[in-house]
């Protein structure tokens, strides 16, 4: 499948209004394939991963990293690079008196996170879809607002309907997006958690959505019909003292 990816980002960012760059995310088992992309960059210095996508949704940037590169288990646990879960990762002792009351919780918040098993892949890469350089990613991203976010998935939901149930884990909330898309191979929306907004450079109003790339043409095909419906992004507002049959009717038979 070779997927006009410039097109794709190009609708998203027109619908949704979109502040920052859609991007990808490919899982590699060697290393020196993610080495191979033209131009791709490695990190200078050890980071988050957030500060990665950051990069990518904030600077346009393609970085490709291993496992060396980040700073820690938490961040190589949830795309399953090195051998992040240890017995001393899943006990939660590094969270306990800091994000959580005793070890009991810190360890269920650990067991509640959806994290790729660790084992199979060597390295990760992270970059904007226009750029094609990923080729087919893993999985999709963008950061938008909560209004721009229901858009997108009342265009998923325009032909085959489907409920979507989604859970927060919390601080490490790239485990409920990122994580949960690469394991489920769902469209996952996430809240941003604080370590992403600290260094990952996420705004306060942002959400996140990560998706299996081909539920994106399927969304943006849902948000064409539904805009000749008169349904677009930005909502436009009514107003909250007006009679509201005036409005409704341009969209309602009856």
């Amino acid at each position: 499948m070779n997927t006009d990816w410039a097109a794709v980002a190009a609708d998203l960012e027109q619908l949704l209004k979109l502040r920052s760059i859609p991007f990808g995310m490919k899982l590699f088992e060697d290393a020196a394939e993610m080495e191979a992309i033209p131009r791709i960059r490695r990190p200078q210095h050890v980071h988050t991963l957030d500060q990665v996508v950051g990069q990518a949704s904030r600077l346009g940037w393609t970085v490709g990293i291993t496992a060396e590169d980040l700073v820690g288990a938490q961040c190589r646990a949830v795309v399953g690079l090195g051998a992040a879960k240890t017995d001393a990762w899943k006990s939660g002792e590094h969270m306990t008196g800091v994000w959580f009351s005793s070890l009991e919780d810190a360890a269920a918040h650990q067991a509640a996170m959806h994290c790729v098993p660790d084992g199979r892949y060597q390295a990760l890469a992270v970059g904007p879809l226009a750029s094609g350089k990923l080729g087919e990613p893993d999985i999709a991203l963008f950061y938008a607002t909560p209004g721009a976010m229901i858009y997108f998935i009342n265009g998923l939901q325009w032909s085959g309907y489907k409920k979507f149930d989604w859970g927060v884990v919390g601080e490490s909330a790239c485990a409920d997006s990122w994580g949960r898309a690469l394991t489920k191979r769902e469209p996952s929306l996430s809240i941003p958690c604080f370590a992403e907004r600290r260094y990952g450079g996420v705004l306060d109003e942002e959400m996140l959505m990560a998706t299996p790339p081909e539920h994106l043409q399927k969304a943006i095909e849902g948000m064409r019909a539904l805009s000749k419906n008169g349904f677009r992004y930005p909502f436009p507002q009514y107003g909250v003292q007006q009679d509201v049959r005036a409005g409704m009717a341009v969209s309602y038979k009856s």
